[in-house]
């Protein structure tokens, strides 16, 4: 049992990630929901399964590129601090979120690298749509980046070990749960938008977004706690 917690523990972290990251509103569910009301519950799920795909592969870049950055204490509290301040970021962007968005500098310029990627590819297929319209968002590699910062350096609330242990069965784990979450995210997802027949209107999206928000502030809040208390102990 004691061989096998480190990897339980990642699977579950992983699932949990993916379940409630793929759930946050987002260009995949906004693309699921307006193709798969037209086009129906398949059409939708390889919209999903592409997406899945492609996060499973951002994922797997973070914990490579991660891992070697996390071997000292304090490169791990920076990633832990990294995490709350992603965490706390779109926390807050998601809950202040408004009906007519005003678009910035930042977000126009990110919106035409997406597009430009998008008309080279020129995805034809539902699982091409969802694979190329996450590959484009490099907001998905930042976030994956800054998550498996915070599971390779954070221990887990009911365990003395970390999230994720910097080891390949645990992050193999981790990602076998990102992959499964996710789907299941998308499953559910596209089979409820296909049984919706446009029942789900923008006001109830956004208040889904603000919900979101709330939660992510939340675990960020409740991360930060944990940080200012393992800072507190190693001073003392």
């Amino acid at each position: 049992m004691a061989e096998t917690h480190p990897i339980l523990v990642a699977a579950l972290a992983g699932f949990v990630c993916a379940l409630f990251f793929s759930s946050l509103p987002g260009p995949i569910n906004l693309t699921i929901l307006h193709e798969g009301t037209q086009r129906g519950f398949k059409w939708g799920l390889f919209i999903g399964l592409g997406a899945v795909v492609m996060d499973v592969i951002y994922c797997a870049i973070s914990f490579t590129g991660i891992s070697q950055l996390i071997d000292h204490g304090i490169a791990q509290t920076m990633m832990r601090v990294m995490g709350f301040v992603f965490l706390l970021f779109i926390g807050f962007k998601f809950l202040l979120a408004k009906p007519e968005k005003i678009p910035t500098r930042l977000n126009l310029a990110i919106e035409k690298l997406e597009e430009r990627i998008e008309q080279k590819v020129h995805p034809h297929s539902a699982f091409a749509t969802g694979f190329v319209r996450v590959a484009a968002n490099l907001g998905v590699l930042v976030a994956w980046v800054a998550l498996s910062a915070t599971l390779l350096s954070t221990k887990a609330f009911f365990s003395k070990e970390e999230w994720v242990d910097d080891s390949t069965p645990a992050k193999a784990a981790c990602v076998g749960g990102v992959f499964t979450g996710a789907l299941l995210w998308f499953l559910f997802w596209s089979f409820i938008v296909s049984r919706g027949h446009g029942k789900f209107s923008d006001k109830s999206l956004l208040r889904l977004q603000h919900i979101s928000g709330l939660c992510l502030i939340a675990t960020a809040i409740y991360e930060g706690v944990r940080i200012a208390w393992h800072l507190t102990k190693q001073t003392i």
